[in-house]
């Protein structure tokens, strides 16, 4: 069936992201997440691996900010008088919403990286939890473990 190439080949736009379902160590042409951000060298992995543990390390960041303005907000709330506590306290659970749905993204944004299912991503992923606990990390560690 024809479908309006004429008989000619489609020119290559390069090489195509290399999508695996199974676990691997390969790193020929894996992108992550989006096909701008591919794997081309050794050097382009060794950086790619460091944003990884980066941006792992940052949802423990999140997680903190989100636990600090919780702590904050309730020693705030307890402190006002309650006849002006209700605007206060739309306005700090709009807050939380917020910082909620960040937490969230960012969860799901780091399941996808691995979700690429490459053993150098999901060990940078592992590193940078442990590195965003050490640094951020001031509570139970079994808070939450899950996506969200």
């Amino acid at each position: 069936m024809d479908h309006g190439h004429g008989g000619m080949d489609m020119p290559s736009d390069g090489p195509k992201c290399n999508m695996n379902m199974l676990f691997t160590w390969d790193t020929t042409n894996l992108c992550i997440i989006f096909p701008q951000w591919r794997i081309y060298s050794t050097f382009s992995l060794f950086m790619s691996l460091i944003g990884v543990i980066v941006l792992t390390a940052g949802y423990e960041f999140v997680r903190d900010m989100s636990r600090r303005f919780e702590a904050s907000s309730a020693e705030y709330m307890n402190k006002l008088p309650r006849k002006s506590a209700g605007e206060a306290e739309k306005r700090q659970k709009l807050i939380k919403a917020v910082l909620y749905a960040v937490q969230v993204f960012y969860s799901f944004f780091i399941m996808l990286l691995f979700m690429t299912y490459n053993g150098w991503i999901m060990l940078s992923v592992a590193v940078g939890a442990f590195v965003g606990y050490l640094a951020f990390g001031n509570s139970s560690p079994t808070k939450s473990v899950a996506c969200h």
